[in-house]
């Protein structure tokens, strides 16, 4: 004659229900080994404890792929179209950092090489491309200095021409407190 049936309720005493839990882990643990075995399925079994403590088995390579795979199967409808998404996002992503990455590895070498360093790994042409490029560089700095001249010189002949105004305009106010009725302004 077999047991009766235990209701299913949770254990109120503390020490019962965690021999209770490692009884049943291990049975669960063993069962899920034998299905992976005698049947050669795919079996992973996750459990935490009331204390947050894990217990895991896994039949295949990791329970990590057991997952993806778990995932891909049971999200395979509508949500494929959202991971696909994501994916291409993640893709589109890596391929713009990659290029992003590559750009700045290259301004940094040219940087170097204008600045006079790494020079020993370029060819003749990069050479020569590199003094264009200097010289080009030599060029515009020279033009943007003279501009800056220019226009300083300009500057100080405008404030020279209002000097002198001013001075003019003084000179005449001196005179005429010296002579009120202009008589030496025609000397």
């Amino acid at each position: 004659m077999g047991r009766g049936r235990v209701e299913l309720k949770r254990i109120e005493n503390k020490i019962n229900r965690q021999v209770t839990f490692a009884k049943r882990r291990s049975g669960l643990l063993k069962k899920a080994y034998e299905l992976s075995v005698l049947c050669d399925a795919e079996v992973a079994l996750i459990i935490f404890s009331n204390r947050g403590k894990l217990y895991e088995f896994c039949s295949g390579q990791s329970i990590t792929r057991t997952l993806d795979r778990y995932q891909k199967c049971s999200y395979g409808g509508p949500d494929t179209a959202v991971q696909n998404k994501e994916n291409e996002l993640v893709q589109s992503s890596r391929n713009e950092y990659l290029k992003l990455k590559a750009r700045v590895e290259n301004l940094q070498r040219t940087q170097r090489n204008l600045l006079g360093d790494d020079l020993g790994t370029l060819g003749i042409k990069e050479l020569e491309q590199l003094e264009k490029q200097l010289d080009s560089s030599l060029r515009h700095i020279r033009s943007t200095r003279t501009q800056h001249m220019v226009d300083q010189l300009t500057e100080l002949q405008r404030r020279e021409q209002m000097l002198c105004d001013a001075n003019k305009c003084l000179r005449r106010k001196v005179s005429s407190i010296h002579c009120p009725y202009n008589l030496h302004a025609y000397t």
